[in-house]
C-alpha cells in the first residue's frame, strides 16, 4: 500500500496561520526558538492550493490529492475530514513548525553564573525547570499548548451491549482489566485525547496514547507515598512521543518510558500495568460484561476519523533523532524490556510465526499474535483501515506447570493439556478452562520510537535467524 500524506495545508504558511490562531486563544502558548525554527526541515510545497480555515470550517474545502511520499525529514501533512470539528486537528497543529522566538539570555555580570535560557517559554507553567534529566534541546513543540490537546478527566462508559455501530469490530482498543473491571478504550477516542485520567478497579490509572509512536500504555497513576497523579499534555515531543505532565507538581513525564524527565519528580517512573491493543471485536467477547469509554468526553471531535492519514506507511513527519535502520521506522514492533535487556518483536515476523517462545533477562515468555486489528493510522475512516493483527505476552506457567503453546485458526493451544486460549490469556476450553495466564506489560510501538530510547534492543527474527 502506497503512502497516502495529503497536502491540504499548504506548507509551512497556512501551519503558521492555524497555530498563532491556538496560540492566540492562550496566553500561556509555548515561545519556541529560532534555532529550532531554522533547523527543521522546510515543508513540502503543497501542489495544489490549499483550502483556506474559513473554507474548512464552512465544509466547502475540498480533499487534495494524494502526493508521493515525503522525503527523509520532510514534513507530511495529515488530512481532515472537512466540517467535522471547527477546531483545528492535532495533527494540523503538530505538523505546524515553530512560529517564535526564544528567550534571550541576558548579559551575564563578572562573577556571576549565566542564567538558563530555555527553547520554550516557561510562561504559565510551576515546574521546577531546574531539575532536569534531559537536554533541552531535545524538546520540540508539537503545536498544541499545555493542554491544547484535552485529557478526559471525567471518563463515561457504555456497557457492551449498548454499544451501537459507532465502534468497529476490528477497530482498536486498549484492553484493561483490574480487579475484575474490565474497560476498553477505543483508539478512535484515544487518538483525540491522548490522556484518560481514571479509576478502574479502584485504582486511580492513567491511560495514554501517543498517535505518532504508536505507544498505548497504561500507568499506576498512585506513587509510593500515596500522593494520585492526574496528567494533562504539555504540547510538547521528544523524539516524537507525547511529553505530559502531572496536575499536582507540573513535573514533565515521558510517555514511552514512565519517567519523569523535568521537574520536582525528575528521575522516578510509573508503573506500568499490562494493557494489550487488541480488537473490539476481541475485547467484547472475552468481556461481555465489560464496558468501553463512551463518545460523549465533552469535546466535540470526529471520533471515528484518523487525522494522521498515511501516517503508518510512510516516514514519521515530526521526528527528530537517531534512525536505526535494522527495520523500517513504522514498523510495528511488539517490545518487552527487564532491567537493561530489551526485545522487539517485529509484526512482519509474528505474521509467520504467531508464538514466540522467548528468554529475556532469565524469565520465559511467550508471544501471542491474531490478525484481525485494523490501524489506526492508515485510512481516514479507522474502521476502514489495513489488518496489522495484534498481539500479547505472557508467562507461559499455569499452577507451576510450564506450557508450551502453537496457533490454531483463532486461537492458541498448549500441547501439554491440549486448552484451548485466547489471545488475552483466557483458558476458553479444555482441561485448564476458566485458567489464566500472567500478562507481562508490553506494548505495539513504532519501530523508530522504540529504538531511539532503547537502541540496545534486541531484534528477534524468526526461530531461524534467532
Amino acid at each position: 500500500m502506497g503512502t497516502k500524506h495529503r497536502s491540504y495545508l499548504g506548507g509551512a504558511g497556512l501551519a503558521l496561520l492555524i497555530i498563532a490562531a491556538a496560540c492566540s486563544a492562550a496566553p500561556d502558548a509555548p515561545q519556541p526558538p529560532q534555532e529550532a525554527a531554522s533547523a527543521a526541515p522546510q515543508a513540502a510545497a503543497a501542489p495544489t492550493e490549499a483550502p483556506t480555515p474559513a473554507d474548512r470550517e464552512a465544509g466547502t474545502a475540498q480533499e487534495a490529492p494524494s502526493t508521493a511520499p515525503a522525503p527523509e525529514g520532510s514534513k507530511s501533512q495529515p488530512s481532515t475530514e472537512s466540517g467535522a470539528t471547527s477546531e483545528p486537528t492535532p495533527a494540523a497543529l503538530e505538523a505546524a513548525p515553530e512560529t517564535t522566538v526564544a528567550e534571550a539570555t541576558p548579559a551575564v555580570e563578572e562573577g556571576k553564573e549565566p542564567e538558563v535560557s530555555f527553547p520554550f517559554s516557561t510562561f504559565g507553567w510551576k515546574t521546577d525547570f531546574s531539575k532536569t534529566s534531559i537536554d533541552f534541546s531535545e524538546l520540540f513543540s508539537g503545536g498544541p499548548p499545555k493542554d491544547g490537546i484535552p485529557s478526559i478527566d471525567d471518563p463515561t462508559f457504555e456497557a457492551i451491549g449498548e454499544v451501537g455501530d459507532w465502534l468497529g469490530d476490528r477497530e482498536p482498543v486498549l484492553a484493561l482489566e483490574i480487579n475484575g473491571d474490565a474497560r476498553a478504550y477505543p483508539v478512535q477516542i484515544l487518538i483525540w485525547h491522548e490522556i484518560v485520567n481514571d479509576t478502574v478497579g479502584d485504582k486511580p490509572v492513567v491511560v495514554t496514547y501517543c498517535p505518532l509512536c504508536n505507544t498505548a500504555i497504561v500507568f499506576d497513576a498512585t506513587r509510593p507515598d500515596g500522593l494520585v497523579l492526574d496528567f494533562g499534555t504539555t504540547g510538547k515531543l521528544r523524539f516524537s512521543d507525547l511529553v505530559m505532565y502531572d496536575r499536582q507538581t507540573e513535573s514533565w513525564w515521558q510517555q514511552i518510558t514512565g519517567e519523569a524527565i523535568i521537574g520536582e519528580l525528575t528521575g522516578q517512573r510509573l508503573e506500568f500495568i499490562p494493557a494489550p491493543l487488541v480488537s473490539w471485536s476481541e475485547f467484547k467477547q472475552a468481556h461481555p460484561d465489560g464496558q468501553v469509554l463512551s463518545k460523549d468526553t465533552g469535546f466535540s471531535r470526529a471520533y471515528g476519523t484518523n487525522p494522521y492519514v498515511g501516517y503508518d506507511t510512510g516516514f514519521p513527519f515530526l521526528y527528530r533523532g537517531p534512525q536505526d535502520t535494522r527495520l523500517t521506522a513504522t514498523e510495528r514492533v511488539a517490545t518487552v524490556s527487564a532491567g537493561d535487556e530489551a526485545v522487539a518483536f517485529p509484526f512482519s515476523v509474528l505474521e509467520e510465526e504467531p508464538v514466540v517462545h522467548y528468554t529475556l533477562a532469565g524469565e520465559d515468555l511467550v508471544v501471542f499474535y491474531k490478525k484481525g486489528t485494523a490501524s489506526a493510522l492508515d485510512e481516514r475512516i479507522i474502521a476502514d483501515s489495513h489488518d496489522v493483527g495484534a498481539t500479547n505476552v505472557f508467562r507461559p506457567v499455569v499452577d507451576g506447570q510450564e506450557l508450551t503453546f502453537t496457533a490454531e485458526g483463532e486461537n492458541f493451544v498448549d500441547g501439554e493439556t491440549g486448552t484451548t486460549w485466547n489471545l488475552l490469556g483466557q483458558a476458553i476450553e479444555g482441561p485448564l478452562m476458566g485458567s489464566r495466564l500472567t500478562p507481562v506489560v508490553h506494548a505495539n510501538h513504532l519501530w523508530f520510537a522504540w529504538a531511539v530510547f532503547k537502541p540496545d534492543t534486541v531484534v528477534y527474527r524468526g526461530a531461524a535467524g534467532g
